[in-house]
């Protein structure tokens, strides 16, 4: 199983060979370039850490600076630890978007976007109780009861409320329609979670 890191550059449509529309997301992927490789026997696991996207010298943390010169790459912006990565890699190898192609399944993995707190309405689909009129005003978009008085006395777990929505770690599986390999760019069917220029690790199921 190979993989990469990338961004979410934004959607667009493509046509297929039937003249239908296919929703796609651009995703810049790579290179990436290997930064460690654990090992059972050194670390008790196997795993290869990728790196992405060059990082300043200067906003680089000196423990980080060590490690990065180990492994003989610039700092990076964004690292992630991939077990079971097929191929014989070493410190310092470049990882690009040659190892997909057109049609593979990939697992996505990325954060959405956050809302903050949101009432029920928005966070769960409610309607909203109350009427508009008689002369009340402020119980349009409210929960309504949450059902406990006397006994229990408290709300049960997992009682449907206003919270926070968002910022969620999301993994989804979808295929590629298209590899641009001269400009590093996978794209795939479907939308995928996350804001424009999010990270986004692409791996191949």
């Amino acid at each position: 199983m190979s993989g990469l890191i990338g961004t979410k550059k934004g959607m667009t449509s493509l046509y297929n060979e039937l003249g239908n529309s296919i929703p796609v997301t651009v995703i810049q992927a790579g290179p990436c370039v290997v930064t460690q490789v654990k090992t059972i026997e050194t670390d008790g696991y196997n795993a290869v850490q990728i790196g992405y996207g060059v990082k300043k010298e200067k906003n680089t943390t000196r423990p980080m600076k060590g490690h990065f010169e180990k492994a003989g790459v610039e700092p990076q912006s964004k690292l992630v630890e991939l077990r079971d990565f097929a191929g014989d890699y070493k410190s310092g190898d470049e990882i690009n978007v040659d190892s997909f192609k057109a049609g593979d399944k990939v697992i996505i993995i990325a954060t959405s976007k956050g809302k903050g707190f949101q009432g029920v309405v928005k966070r769960h689909g409610f309607k909203g109780v109350g009427m508009r009129t008689h002369g009340q005003h402020d119980r349009l978009r409210a929960p309504g009861s949450l059902g406990a008085s006397s006994w229990p006395s408290r709300v049960f777990k997992g009682k449907r409320m206003g919270g926070r929505m968002g910022s969620d770690r999301i993994k989804l599986v979808t295929s590629i329609v298209q590899v641009l390999a001269d400009q590093n760019l996978l794209i795939v069917k479907g939308n995928i979670p996350g804001s424009i220029s999010s990270y986004v690790i692409v791996r191949k199921k």
